[in-house]
């Protein structure tokens, strides 16, 4: 008996070390998967949020940059004058969006890029009582246009940039506040309804330019009108008049036809205005990283003694560049801009400021302004 009663103990033992073993392991086994669970879960939230911080990562100065080489100064010859304004590229058809206060009833127009290239235009759309209208540019088919945001509407508060050529100052931009919406309005015979009340300033030659979001760069409106010598302006949203510019792109104005299969560059000219902005743009593409851009407003001789890697690699310790001073010497066939800069440059780990002089000439190739040569010496 006593034998049975210590087997009998023996095993209740046994089998209680056995229990006691397992919900140990399974305990220890529930919390390494749980750990790794967790360590999943907090990778993919690390993820996401490293992607949103990516995309807002665009600071102002890259976005106006790049929005502005979709942005076009608008020169139109009428039976009343001249008539200045803006437009921006819509597809890759050669579309280009603007106010039909702007082309009116045009007998010519002509179209500038962000790089000064200069082309003809022909009008394919407007309306008489919306103020929008559409100029067709053969030699611009198949570029890139810009990204169009058509469901959205704005709200009292959201950031804005306008882009443009307010009195003749190309590629100008001002930032601002969306300051009030649905306003209604008639200014001759465009009727304006529920548009945009902004605060970026805008003046003359604005007109057709795009409004665009801050945080994205999508074009979000039309900059249309402006009140008195206040900084009230105003913008048609852009999905008010998508589909009147759709219809005119799919059919165009039978009168346009003509003009617009035949058009060519026109007669460029060069002026000290447009040779001083080509540097400025120039060293704002670098700025903003853009080496293409910059490269590609050198002339050819320069690119064949230089070809773009290298050209890339002698700016990449650049940082910024800033013009402190700029003038230039006119001739007959060219134009010298002898500026001076001042760099901010990578040495290693450390930052250094650095000052340079400079001299670049300007002149036509192929009927386009490019930089041909250029000397830099440090200060």
């Amino acid at each position: 008996m006593l034998q049975k009663n210590k087997s009998l103990i023996i095993s209740i033992c046994v089998s209680a070390l056995i229990i006691i073993f397992g919900v140990i392991g399974a305990y220890f086994i529930h919390t390494t998967m749980s750990l790794q669970v967790s360590n999943k879960t907090s990778k993919l939230k690390s993820s996401v949020i490293t992607e949103v911080g990516q995309k807002a990562i665009k600071d102002l100065k890259t976005i106006i940059h790049e929005s502005q080489k979709f942005v076009v100064s608008i020169e139109v010859e009428t039976g009343e004058g001249k008539v200045t304004g803006s437009g921006f590229l819509y597809n890759n058809k050669g579309d280009i969006i603007t106010n039909s206060h702007v082309v009116g009833d045009a007998s010519s127009v002509t179209i500038k890029m962000a790089d000064t290239t200069v082309y003809k235009g022909a009008v394919i759309g407007k309306s008489d009582t919306a103020d929008v209208a559409v100029i067709r540019v053969s030699e611009l088919v198949g570029k890139n246009p810009f990204k169009v945001r058509k469901d959205k509407n704005l709200e009292v508060g959201d950031e804005v940039i306008a882009l443009g050529s307010p009195l003749g100052l190309q590629n100008t931009a001002t930032t601002g506040i969306i300051s009030g919406v649905n306003r209604d309005f008639t200014i001759g015979n465009y009727e304006y309804k529920g548009v945009y009340q902004i605060s970026a300033p805008i003046s003359p030659g604005n007109s057709g330019g795009p409004l665009l979001d801050r945080k994205t760069g999508e074009v979000l409106g039309i900059n249309s009108a402006k009140v008195g010598e206040e900084t009230i302006g105003f913008s048609i949203p852009i999905n008010q008049v998508l589909s009147l510019v759709d219809g005119w792109v799919a059919s165009p104005s039978p009168a346009s036809n003509s003009s617009a299969n035949v058009n060519t560059n026109i007669k460029q000219k060069i002026s000290k205005e447009e040779a001083e902005y080509l540097v400025s743009y120039f060293y704002n593409s670098l700025n903003s990283k853009d080496y293409v851009t910059a490269y590609n407003l050198l002339g050819s001789d320069w690119q064949t003694k230089t070809t773009y890697d290298k050209f890339r690699s002698g700016y990449l310790n650049t940082l910024s560049v800033n013009i402190e001073s700029m003038s230039s010497i006119v001739s007959s066939d060219s134009i010298k801009v002898v500026f001076i800069i001042d760099a901010s440059e990578k040495d290693g780990n450390a930052t250094k400021l650095s000052k340079y002089n400079a001299t670049y000439t300007i002149e036509l190739e192929n009927n386009i302004l490019k930089i041909l040569h250029g000397k830099v010496a440090k200060i």
